[in-house]
């Protein structure tokens, strides 16, 4: 062996050895010692969680499954924002009721005393969820906190009440117990022992203290004065504890005033939910949805203080989820909505549930959907019979798909004839505040009892939606407005089973170029 061959043997072990150091001290001080337990477990891959992962919200890094201190601060960082999201879509209903109430009592309707009516009907002026213009609108707040209340109710209405999550607690007028007749409604708080009338009231029991009546009066005629008068002539409400004493019943007249009766779309909404939370039982709700509110700060007997960091998380959460609302309700990707498969008309209630139930399921999106866009819960609206009750369909788009924007010209097609026992409606909605549209037409919609609204030669009904009218249109003209968007609600009062069975279908909006 050469001197050359023997330095050149010694050189690639040196090299070698140093290869293998290097190796080593790149491994973990247990795979260096090769650690083989006596009692060893095959453990899966997928059951352990690798040193770094990347998510949508940033790398996350890990000791042996143990998260590192910017790791923990990413994640409760989006646990906070990912309940923020769901604190809103879950709390709507609540939200909706609080705000209803709150704007009756800014407008002088007080709990338990007053009554508010549209004795002239609703207009634009006043912020509420897609209300109608066709008929004589009543509401009052109950609040049971300090025992049972008494509500007289005038015959010929319809409606319901609602707890304070707009959970159904019973109809009154035509689908409640009078079945139309009127009569006296007792409405008991939860955990009351004390003693009850054993006659005379149609009692419901409530599971929260804030209740919402919200009946209408029909018009007949076009007497809209002596739907009103009827109300006044009958309706009461008053404390238990003052039955037989009461002489006299506050009317608030509502109609043209400037009120709001929609809840909050921004950091606000947190302090109406925490509002709820405050005056209703600790077990009024759901402990899921209470441990939901609790998981961001909104507890019972407590303030709901945020720090900077908490308040910064809720307002980007709260603007997250209104845009969510609004998806939901104005382009819903669940297929359940729309009413046909070729017309851009949907409904509020998927699956013809009020409780948004399907074979065991909450159909989450479902119940934000109609809460976001709509006021008042019952079983009625939802499970409308032939020529009883009232349809409802909403529609955002054209027959193209496209958003229905105010500063065009469009019109749609009621195929004769139209299924309604009683009458129909169009009415047009702000897209922002899903209340009437701000117009220069008090109705801000038009309605079959309408004697001016003209047919076509076959019966059907053509309806044209513009800024201005159209010319030989000016009759069958609803106005809208440049630079806004909007979107509409047919009603069919008394629908007939061509609209239950699909044998009819309303057209669409068209663009008129």
């Amino acid at each position: 062996m050469t001197t050359r061959s023997i330095l050149t043997r010694g050189c690639s072990a040196v090299a070698g050895s140093l290869l293998l150091t290097a190796a080593l001290a790149s491994l973990p001080a247990v795979a260096q010692e090769q650690f083989a337990p006596k009692y060893s477990a095959k453990v899966p891959a997928y059951i352990k969680t690798p040193d770094t992962v990347k998510t949508r919200i940033g790398t996350l890094k890990f000791f042996d499954g143990l998260p590192d201190k910017e790791t923990v601060q990413k994640v409760y960082d989006n646990l906070d924002f990912a309940r923020g999201v769901e604190a809103f879509l879950t709390g709507v209903p609540a939200a909706s009721v609080f705000g209803v109430c709150n704007g009756l009592n800014e407008a002088g309707v007080k709990a338990n005393q007053g009554i508010g009516i549209f004795s002239d009907l609703m207009d634009a002026r006043s912020l509420f969820l897609t209300a109608n213009s066709t008929t004589v609108y009543v509401l009052q707040c109950l609040d049971l906190s300090t025992g049972p209340v008494v509500v007289e109710v005038p015959p010929g209405v319809l409606g319901p009440v609602d707890d304070a999550f707009f959970h159904w607690v019973t109809d009154v007028g035509l689908t409640g117990p009078d079945k139309g007749q009127g009569g006296k409604y007792l409405f008991v708080p939860p955990g009351y022992t004390g003693g009850l009338p054993s006659e005379g009231y149609h009692v419901a029991k409530s599971t929260t203290f804030s209740n919402l009546v919200f009946y209408r009066a029909f018009v007949k005629d076009g007497d809209i004065a002596a739907a009103a008068d009827g109300v006044k002539a009958k309706a009461r409400v008053y404390p238990l504890s003052d039955a037989g004493q009461v002489t006299a019943q506050t009317f608030v007249d509502l109609s043209g005033k400037q009120l709001n009766t929609v809840h909050a779309n921004d950091f606000r909404f947190y302090e109406e939910i925490n509002e709820v939370i405050q005056h209703e039982p600790g077990d009024a709700f759901d402990p899921e949805i209470v441990g939901l509110f609790a998981s961001i700060g909104i507890k019972k007997g407590q303030p709901f203080a945020p720090d900077a960091r908490m308040k910064a998380i809720l307002t980007d959460a709260i603007a997250v989820a209104n845009a969510t609302a609004r998806a939901i309700v104005f382009a819903p990707r669940d297929e359940r909505v729309m009413f046909y498969p070729d017309r851009q008309w949907g409904t509020g209630f998927v699956g013809g549930s009020y409780a948004f139930l399907n074979n065991g399921e909450r159909m989450l999106d479902a119940r934000t959907l109609f809460h976001y866009y709509a006021t008042g819960i019952t079983p009625a609206m939802a499970d409308a019979k032939p020529g009883t009750g009232s349809a409802y369909a909403y529609a955002a788009r054209d027959s193209k798909g496209e958003y229905l924007d105010g500063g065009k010209t469009y019109k749609i097609t009621l195929p004769a004839p139209v299924p309604a026992a009683n009458f129909w409606s169009f009415v047009v909605y702000d897209s922002q505040t899903r209340s009437m549209l701000e117009t220069d037409q008090k109705l801000a919609g038009i309605d079959s009892t309408q004697e001016d609204v003209q047919k076509n030669p076959d019966g059907s009904v053509t309806i044209w939606f513009a800024p201005k009218p159209p010319a030989g249109h000016e009759t069958n003209w609803v106005q809208t407005v440049s630079g806004k968007s909007w979107n509409s609600l047919l009603r069919l009062y008394g629908p007939l089973e061509p609209w239950f069975d699909k044998t009819w279908k309303p057209g669409d909006f068209e663009l008129v170029n």
